[in-house]
Formats: C-alpha cells, sequence, structure tokens
C-alpha cells in the first residue's frame, strides 16, 4: 500500500461558487505496508429457514452463462447451453429422479457411519405430486437446518445436524472483478465444502459430486414422460464420461459422439477437483431398473465412502460421480473444493434471416479455451488470487456506509451480467437481451430504451458499455441518424430492423456521453461523433420528433411502454433535453461549435417551455397531439403504429402522474449535466409520485396487466391519475416494475428526499426477499431483466459520485462516510471526515487534476496527480 499526502498549505484559495477551490498542490507520497485481510467472506444479507424457496443464485461468467445455487445448497436452473433453462434441473436416469447433487459419508472414531445429501430440508410446495414429490432427489436424506448467506457473486449455505459430527457451509462463488471483463467472464463455478468438526476426536469424511452428462439437451425443448404429464428435456445423445488427472486438476471430462457439433448444445463439460486430492470415482451408474442404479449407488457409498466405477450403461446421459475423502481433525476445519466447467461455442442469432438460414454466432468465451478441461486447467491455478480480487471487491462494497438495501439491490441485479441475458460474441461485442423467458430471450438487439437504465455494466465494466455504444452508433444507425432500437445479427445485418424509439435512441447519446467522460476515450469519441451528431438531427426531419426546431418533442414517439406517444410529454422531452446538453459538450470538445450553439439554443428554448407548458403545478404532464394524418409522419416513425385511430389514438399518458417522468433527469445526474429543467419543479413532481403512485397494499388496488407486486406489497406504480384518465391510457399504466421503480428513487436521493427513496427501493427488496420472489432475479418482461440494473445508479447519488477521465476530475458528497466508487476500469473507496479525504485505488488507475466535494473543497493538482492500485491519496480539508 502506498499513502500520497497532499499538504494543502502551499494552495492558493480561491472562490469558486460558494467553495474553495485550492489550486497547486503537489504530493508526495510515502511508503506504507498493506494490512492483512481476513479470510472470511463478506456476507450483506441472511436468509433464515423461511426465506430460501425461491432463492437461486447465478453462478458463471459475464457472456458465459450460469448454473443456480439454490437456497438450501441444491444446483438448479443449469443455463449454461445457450439459452434460458428456468427450473430446469438435468437428470440421468429414465424416470428423471436423480440429478446433480453433492453427498456427504462420514465415519467417527467409534466406527458410527451417517451419509446424507448436502442440502437442507425440502421446501412443503415439493411434497405433493401425482406420484410423489416432485423434487430431484427427493428420496435422499438430507441435513435437518440450512440458512444461506449472500454478498454476490459470493453465496453461502449453512447445514447441520444433530446426527452428523460435521457441521458443514457451503461456498460457491465465480470470480467478479470490476475493470476486468475477462477474468469476469470465465465459464466455471466454484463450490467449496468446508467441513467442521466440533468434537474431540477426528472424522473421515468423503465429499461425492454426482452430475450426469446432459450434453445436447439446454432444457429448452421438453417432451411427456411415462403415465404422468411431466415434461423432460430431449437432445442428448451418445454421450461419454472419461476420468482425467491433469496437471492442475483431475475429474470426469463430458463429451458426445451423437450431438450435432453445429448444435447450440453441442460443447463439452468438466467436473473436477485438485490434482492432490485422494478420489474415487465412477464414469457410469448401473442400469436403472425398477430404482436400482440408486440403490447400487446409495449401498456402494455409503458403505465406506469410496466409489467402485461401473461400466457404461448405454445411457445416452450417463451419470459422473467423484467422491473426495479428507480426514478431518479435532476441533478442526477442513475443505473439499470442485469445479464445474463447460464450453458451448455455438450461440444461434436471436434473428435468424428471413430464408430459413440459422445464422450462427461463437461465443466470445470459447475462443478463449479449447474446451471446458482447458477451462478448468488455466483457471484452477488462478482461483486464490481471482478469489481474493473479488473478494476485495465484494468486501469494500460492503463495508461502505451506504444502506444494505441500496447494497443488496445494486449488487444482486450484477448477477444479471452472468445469465443467458447477456452474451458476448467471438469479437468480444457485449450484447444483452431485455430478458428471458424461463426457455428463451425475450426482446431482442440490445434494445435501447430498455438498457438506457442500465448503470452497472458502464461502472463496473466500461469495455463493455462502451462496445455497445460502438454497436449503436457504428451498426444501428443509418446515414440519416436513424438508430434501429433493436440490433440484428451478424452485424452486416445491424440495422435490418429499422425501426427508431424516441427515449432509446436520445439516451443512447446520454450513454456516448457518459461513458466518453468515464474513459476519456477520445479516439472513440472522434470515430463515432459523425454518427452522434446525425442521431440528434433525425430530431429535425421533416414529420420528426422535433421538426419545427423549438426544443420540444411533439411528433409520433415510440417508446419504452411499447406505444407512441403524440404531443410533448416529460418522458420524452426530458430525454432530449438530457440529448441536447450531452451532444452540446461533445460538439464543442470536437470543435463543431455551430452545432453546439444550435443544441443549447433548442435546448434552453424547450426547458423553458416544458415548466411553462408541461408542469401542472405539481408533476408534468403529457398534451396529447394527434397528427392530421400519416402523411405528416416521417416513414421510419410509422412502423408499428399500435393506435389505428391516429385522430384519437390510444395508449397515451395524457394528465397522468408517470412514475418515470423524470428518467431523462435521472440520466443527467448520472451523467453530471446539472438541471434539464426547473429544480423546483424537479423536487415537486417526485414529492407527487410518492403521493400519488405510491401503493401501500396491492390487495385493493386493480391491475389489467402483468403482476409483480400482490398482497399487502408495497410499490410504486407506472401512473396514477388524480384527474383526468384517458379511456385507454399505456398498457402498462397500473403495473409496478422494479426499473422504474429504481430511477424515481434513485432521483429523489439526488434531490434530497433519501428516506423516500430508501423506503421504495426496501420496498422491492422485501417483494424479492427469498420466501416470494428470487432475491437475484427481478422480473419485468421476462426474468433477470436489464432495466434492473438502474438498482446501481442509488451508488452513485448517495456517494455524490462524478468522475471524467476527460477533465481528470473526481468527485464526491460532503457527508462523512465510507463509499466505495468505480468508474469502470478502476474501482477503490473514499473516505471522508470533516477534516481529512482519503482517495484510494484497489485496482487499475487514476489520473486526476481535480478533486473536489460537493458544495465544498476542490482542489487543483499543480501536476497531473498519478494514482496507481493500492495508493492512497491522504487530503488535509483543514
Amino acid at each position: 500500500m502506498v499513502v500520497i499526502f497532499v499538504m494543502l498549505l502551499q494552495g492558493l484559495l480561491l472562490q469558486a461558487q460558494g467553495a474553495k477551490v485550492i489550486q497547486g498542490v503537489t504530493p508526495k507520497i510515502i511508503k506504507k505496508t498493506a494490512q492483512a485481510t481476513t479470510t472470511d467472506w463478506p456476507v450483506l444479507t441472511t436468509y433464515d429457514a423461511h426465506h430460501l424457496a425461491k432463492i437461486s443464485m447465478p453462478i458463471g461468467g459475464i457472456g458465459t452463462g450460469t448454473v443456480s445455487l439454490g437456497g438450501r445448497g441444491n444446483l438448479q436452473d443449469w443455463e449454461i447451453m445457450n439459452t434460458a433453462a428456468k427450473g430446469y434441473i438435468p437428470t440421468s436416469e429414465k424416470l428423471r429422479y436423480i440429478g446433480p447433487f453433492f453427498a456427504l459419508f462420514t465415519q467417527t472414531a467409534d466406527g458410527k457411519k451417517d451419509s446424507r445429501v448436502l442440502e437442507g430440508p425440502l421446501d412443503y410446495s415439493l411434497y405433493e405430486g401425482a406420484f410423489g414429490s416432485t423434487a430431484v432427489n427427493h428420496g435422499f436424506p438430507r441435513f435437518e437446518t440450512c440458512t444461506f448467506k449472500a454478498a454476490y457473486p459470493f453465496g453461502q449455505v449453512l447445514l447441520s445436524d444433530k446426527k452428523v459430527p460435521l457441521t458443514v457451509r457451503i461456498k460457491a462463488f465465480n470470480p467478479f472483478i470490476p475493470g476486468d471483463a475477462k477474468a469476469s467472464g470465465i465459464p466455471i463455478a466454484v463450490i467449496t465444502y468446508e467441513l467442521t468438526n466440533t468434537t474431540d476426536k477426528a472424522v473421515f469424511a468423503s465429499v461425492c459430486a454426482n452430475m450426469p452428462n446432459f450434453i445436447g439437451e439446454d432444457g429448452s425443448v421438453r417432451e411427456p414422460i411415462g403415465r404422468g404429464s411431466a415434461l423432460i428435456p430431449v437432445g442428448a445423445k451418445k454421450n461419454k464420461n472419461v476420468f482425467r488427472n491433469g496437471k492442475n486438476a483431475q475429474g470426469i471430462f463430458m463429451s458426445s459422439d451423437g450431438v450435432d457439433k453445429n448444435a447450440v448444445a453441442w460443447g463439452t463439460m468438466a467436473l473436477s477437483t485438485s490434482s492432490n486430492e485422494k478420489v474415487s470415482y465412477r464414469t457410469s451408474w448401473s442400469e436403472e431398473v425398477w430404482g436400482n442404479s440408486r440403490l447400487d449407488f446409495w449401498d456402494d457409498y455409503s458403505t465406506d465412502g469410496r466409489l467402485e466405477n461401473r461400466e457404461h450403461n448405454g445411457e445416452d446421459r450417463p451419470m459422473a460421480s467423484m467422491a473426495v475423502e479428507v480426514s478431518v481433525p479435532a476441533n478442526s476445519t477442513r475443505e473439499v473444493s470442485f469445479y464445474i466447467s463447460w464450453h458451448f461455442p455455438n450461440r444461434e442469432t436471436w434473428t435468424p434471416a428471413e430464408d430459413g438460414l440459422s445464422d450462427m454466432l461463437t461465443n466470445y468465451y470459447s475462443t478463449q479455451y479449447k474446451d471446458a478441461w482447458d477451462v478448468v486447467e488455466k483457471t484452477m491455478p488462478q482461483v486464490p488470487n481471482l478469489e481474493s480480487k473479488t473478494k476485495e471487491f465484494v468486501t469494500a462494497f460492503v463495508n461502505s456506509d451506504l444502506p444494505n438495501v441500496v447494497k443488496e439491490a445494486a449488487l444482486n441485479n450484477t448477477s444479471t451480467l452472468r445469465t443467458q441475458t447477456c452474451f458476448r460474441t467471438a469479437d468480444g461485442n457485449f450484447y444483452g437481451w431485455e430478458g428471458t423467458s424461463d426457455t428463451k430471450g425475450v426482446c431482442h438487439g440490445n434494445c435501447t430504451h430498455v438498457w438506457n437504465y442500465d448503470q452497472a455494466t458502464p461502472f463496473l465494466f466500461g469495455e463493455l458499455a462502451r462496445s455497445m455504444r460502438e454497436i449503436e452508433f457504428a451498426h444501428a444507425t443509418d446515414d440519416k441518424g436513424m438508430m434501429s432500437f433493436r440490433v440484428n445479427l451478424p452485424l452486416e445485418r445491424a440495422n435490418e430492423f429499422g425501426r427508431p424509439a424516441a427515449d432509446g435512441q436520445l439516451g443512447a447519446i446520454m450513454k456516448m456521453y457518459r461513458d466518453w467522460q468515464l474513459s476519456g476515450d477520445n479516439e472513440l469519441l472522434k470515430k463515432l461523433w459523425p454518427k452522434v451528431k446525425k442521431t440528434m438531427e433525425f430530431c429535425w426531419i421533416k414529420g420528426g420528433w422535433d421538426a419545427n426546431k423549438d426544443g420540444v418533442m411533439d411528433g409520433c414517439q415510440h417508446n419504452t411502454m411499447d406505444v407512441q406517444y403524440f404531443g410533448p410529454n416529460p418522458q420524452m422531452g426530458i430525454w432530449y433535453l438530457g440529448a441536447l446538453r450531452a451532444a452540446e459538450k461533445m460538439a464543442t470538445f470536437s470543435g463543431d461549435k455551430q452545432f453546439a450553439k444550435t443544441c443549447n439554443s433548442l435546448f434552453e428554448k424547450g426547458s423553458q417551455w416544458m415548466d411553462k407548458n408541461l408542469f401542472n403545478g405539481e408533476y408534468y404532464i403529457h398534451i396529447i397531439q394527434p397528427p392530421k394524418s400519416r402523411e405528416e409522419i416521417a416513414a421510419p416513425l410509422l412502423k408499428g403504429l399500435e393506435s389505428k385511430d391516429l385522430e384519437n389514438p390510444a395508449y397515451q399518458l395524457g394528465k397522468g402522474c408517470l412514475v418515470d417522468q423524470l428518467v431523462g433527469q435521472f440520466m443527467a445526474h448520472i451523467c453530471d449535466l446539472g438541471y434539464l429543467t426547473k429544480e423546483e419543479h424537479v423536487k415537486t413532481a417526485l414529492n407527487s409520485i410518492m403521493k400519488y403512485n405510491l401503493r401501500d397494499d396491492s390487495s385493493s388496488g386493480f391491475n389489467n396487466m402483468r403482476s409483480y407486486v400482490l398482497g399487502d406489497e408495497k410499490s410504486l406504480v407506472m401512473a396514477s391519475y388524480p384527474g383526468e384518465r384517458p379511456l385507454f391510457p399505456f398498457p402498462y399504466f397500473t403495473e409496478a416494475m422494479t426499473g422504474f421503480e429504481y430511477t424515481a428513487s434513485i432521483g429523489m436521493m439526488y434531490e434530497g428526499q433519501t428516506e423516500q427513496g430508501l423506503s421504495n427501493i426496501k420496498n422491492i427488496r422485501d417483494r424479492y426477499d427469498g420466501l416470494k420472489r428470487n432475491p437475484f432475479n427481478e422480473a419485468e418482461c421476462g426474468n433477470n431483466y436489464a432495466r434492473a440494473m438502474a438498482s446501481w445508479g442509488a451508488v452513485i447519488a448517495l456517494s455524490g459520485f462524478n468522475y471524467s477521465a476527460v477533465e481528470k476530475s473526481i468527485a464526491f458528497t460532503a457527508t462523512p462516510g465510507t463509499y466505495f466508487w468505480s468508474n469502470g476500469s478502476a474501482w477503490g473507496v473514499c473516505k471522508i471526515d470533516k477534516e481529512s479525504v482519503e482517495l484510494s485505488v484497489q485496482e487499475g488507475a487514476l489520473e486526476l487534476k481535480r478533486f473536489s466535494l460537493k458544495d465544498s473543497n476542490a482542489i487543483k493538482f499543480k501536476e497531473t496527480l498519478k494514482i496507481k492500485a493500492e495508493e492512497t491519496v491522504v487530503l488535509n480539508l483543514r
């Protein structure tokens, strides 16, 4: 650790905006020894036995798919073969009773033996079925008590049973390191079983991993089985298991001789452990007849904790088993680690060609490894370091002085990056559906108006966010400035969708500004600026969104409500103002002074007009202005009109109080672009959202669409109508969706209405509590919905964090506390008290010319201050 002390007495005090600016500071570097860190994993949330049933924590790399750790310690939702597969648990036997599981055998010094699966009790909902319990692996004994602890990506399951001489802690994770997309994109799940002996004599133990070779079965295609109505996956063919003993790992390599090598479910898997462990194994179970294969396995394993191999029984899905032996001394702890790795290179494009050809893509991660065995051989030596770096990040984040609900919402929703909502192609580009159904992606194309809300990707993995900007402007935008709000693949067909979204296109301009500021990538701005300018000019085409160039959006505006608004409204209008301000700044930097002047003029006129005409004293409304005819609407905006009667268009907001009316201002605060309309109106509108849109009891409110909130749960509904309501408002007006709730709540935090904002986020997390819903899956139009990653914005708002690599400046709140920060390529912690600031860089590097606290001291350095990893700057504020 290096500490840089900055003495402010060398500075010159100047007044600037009511704060002191200290100029000409020169740093002095002093080395300091780093402090040792604890070996324990950080914990943010603990779920008791009554809040486990819905927990399913994704483990896997960015763009690789995941397997999920269930609340009782089971593995479920096997989504590693390029498609969603919620609820899918691969099985081996004909009747599909047995799936992946881990078991524990113990023998005490007096010879007492015990065998059981390493899971807690089954939830009561799994007890009943036409042929008994519906749970996979239901027939095995299990532990009597269970608790789940999490600080994503770390999941821990604590198991105990008075009949078992050991207590067990299951520890599962995948590397997750801000700024390092490669290390965070490894197709592997690391699962460690920590065995603790609290007795005064040693205990012999064996931990057995069991997993079927289900290559070819991605969980998306299912058919009826037997006498019941249950559906089973299909697709495996001539799969084979081979035991390998490599340089770093030993275990079972899984491949297939029968699955088409061009299929999306073709690839390899591996179940392994360290090459130093004492193991026994099976590459197949015995043939299944009336449960005999299960009985044969259990009799074999529970005799002595060791396995005898069986000849391949002809199954297409042979079961693989591997037992690791360990002696646990008295009053001591021992660990056994397993690694599940996978390699499925072929991905089907989300937009197959019209001629029926299925355009195939290649996963980026598969270009980094030869097969699943290569994954584990390369990764295993790095695991201690990858775990340490991940732990450093999560510990710093968890220990920051932010409310737990904010940390939980932000951290848990980053899991979406690992799910089948997201993927990377061979060229490294990053893509995302809006979300997924249980078996496939939903709403393709990096949908601009949904991904507008995501703040986790740019602030944690800037490289991935910038690839999305390049796709939007360099590929999805035509020569006239029309940006397809869904991108087709392969990239040669990126603009085929041919339909713009007003909020999506304008938000993309603001995202371009944000990501340029965070990265300082002037070359990327130079490359994309011509198209950025064109997308701004597209607003002014004949029949467009602001055809008369008065700074007000009033044309046919398709938007994230999946409809078109006609006439000026706050949602599109404030996005427009934010885009104008961002474009002005980018134009100025690019030397395009005339365009900057145009954007500034339109911004000033539009802002004044909206405050005067749309603010009704409580909130901003929508003035519906139907077009005189279809001929008034520019051709690209005519595609997919939901309202057929343009003289009296349906699906409008009208005079409603919209939860999302200030989304453009939310983004402007994130980008440090200032207020887009009057500050007092912004504050009043947010108070009105709390007044009119908060439902304290959802059982009393009518909802004509999807229900994401039920019973006595609390939420912010999409729109309320204190006054006149259109006969048919936009479709989702009675729903409540977390991404929109986060946006409004974070807006409140920026306006000092922190208590209100926090109460809304608490309401969300109370709904995703493990009992009613999965804490790692906030759904909207699909599972693991991208918009919920707006939640990271609360971290930015409460820390007051703003960083510009362009201006080499960084800023925080003046409120004392410890704050985590990240800019997409570096991360660290800032500790603030009344007299000093400690700014540390844990990973990456910073170059600073200016440091400031909100409404307080600002420091300008005499020379650019360069802070490298594990260095700290101490600023004396006296």
